[in-house]
């Protein structure tokens, strides 16, 4: 599938083992899965060590990161030493998704690489490039403002509200802020400014704030194998934190929307691609059509709700690579996951809102049957994630005062900022 060096002749044909890059909850979810198959599962990160503590993870240490000159020699060394040639290598947040992919020739001289080359990956990661080639196939995307200077972005005239989003998620305060809410001009440029310090003019993506809230949130959920659907699935992120565009999600459940399935077919096909993979679209009300919003080619937040519906997309990519056959299978619908933590937030907020029934939100509870950190024979995420995520609200809000101007002091050429870095995460 990948150009390959010579050292490959030396690998094993089946891996041995799996070695899972940065990432939060999918990664936790993904090391579960692994080790339910008995997988030897190795994590290195310079990202929140949330699943270092699952009992699963049988080694963890971390590394200089993705953006790091020396990642390749790390990686490459770790193999060797260690004897870990052939080992799955899978990426568990953006910043490796990017590097993995570049690196791939690389790479694959020592690793079995669960990733498309960046030629063909970088159509559905780069935002730009998402919505140009989804545009190209006939897929509804958001509207999308071209600025990329400080006096495109004075001159323009937007529809408000808008968002302000990175073209890609990486380790910038900004990316991990995931979007930013601007209801006006003024809000606008702040934003801007402050953004275009962060990652470069060039890297704000602006577009329309398309209404609604978590209801509106759905996914395509698949495992491909080199170019094609293994498994698929569908999931509507009902609630979401914040309510009315999701940091992340809270509450998820298995949906049947046929619609989704064609068009992440139309468009992951379009680049050949390989390994595990979420579509995220929005169902625009104005006129009913399902908007592409992003593309994780890496385990995604809820992660974990597949294998709880029937279909463990990481146990399936363990056994494709195993050699073994994978059996078609398809998600039990009635069947939910949820962030509890962040979702007892969001939920107040719809309730006391008027957009949720309270009898509605307890009876949600009924259908749950994965949580994002909780697992009886793996408790100890669950209770690290209670302080971990005390502090990321804590760093979040110390954002959003530097966005309202509380902590901002606002210059033409940039902005200074005192703000603590807000935490790393996974959608």
């Amino acid at each position: 599938m990948h150009p390959q060096s010579q050292m490959d002749d030396r690998l094993p044909s089946r891996p041995a083992g799996a070695l899972i890059l940065g990432g939060a909850h999918g990664t936790l979810a993904l090391a579960r899965s692994f080790g339910a198959q008995k997988v030897p599962v190795w994590l290195v990160s310079n990202d929140t060590p949330l699943p270092s503590f699952s009992r699963y993870a049988q080694r963890t240490m971390t590394w200089p990161g993705p953006d790091d000159g020396g990642a390749v020699a790390f990686l490459l060394d770790l193999a060797k030493v260690h004897g870990l040639g052939g080992f799955l290598l899978i990426a568990g947040g953006d910043p490796e998704v990017r590097f993995v992919s570049q690196s791939i020739d690389q790479l694959s001289a020592a690793f079995d690489v669960a990733l498309p080359p960046w030629q063909q990956l970088k159509w559905v990661c780069e935002k730009p490039l998402l919505y140009r080639r989804a545009g190209e196939m006939g897929l509804a995307v958001p509207l999308t403002y071209e600025i990329s200077s400080l006096d495109q972005a004075e001159a323009a005239e937007l529809r408000f509200p808008v968002i302000l989003k990175p073209n890609m998620g990486g380790r910038s305060r900004f990316a991990r802020a995931k979007a930013v809410l601007a209801n006006d001009k003024a809000a606008f440029l702040t934003a801007y400014i402050w953004a275009a310090d962060e990652i470069g003019s060039e890297n704000v993506v602006i577009q329309e704030m398309i209404p609604g809230g978590g209801e509106g949130q759905f996914s395509y959920a698949a495992l491909w194998n080199e170019g094609a659907p293994v498994a698929e699935f569908t999931a509507r992120r009902t609630r979401q934190y914040p309510v009315d565009f999701g940091y992340t999600s809270t509450f998820v459940e298995v949906v049947d929307e046929p619609q989704l399935i064609d068009a992440a077919r139309r468009l992951l096909g379009s680049i050949a691609h390989h390994g595990l993979v979420e579509v995220e679209f929005k169902r625009d009300a104005r006129d009913g059509s399902m908007k592409v919003l992003d593309v994780n080619p890496r385990p995604w937040t809820w992660f974990g709700l597949g294998a709880a519906a029937g279909v463990d997309l990481g146990a399936m990519l363990w056994a494709i690579k195993s050699g073994q056959t994978v059996r078609t299978a398809s998600a039990r619908p009635a069947t939910s996951w949820m962030y509890l933590v962040r979702d007892i937030v969001a939920a107040g907020k719809l309730i006391s809102s008027g957009r949720l029934a309270k009898r509605a939100y307890f009876s949600s509870f009924t259908e749950v049957r994965a949580w994002a950190t909780f697992q009886e024979n793996d408790p100890m995420p669950g209770l690290i994630d209670v302080p971990l995520t005390g502090w990321r609200v804590l760093t979040r809000r110390i954002l959003s005062a530097i966005l309202t101007g509380k902590c901002l002091g606002r210059r033409r050429d940039g902005v200074s900022s005192t703000a603590a870095e807000t935490d790393r995460r996974d959608r």
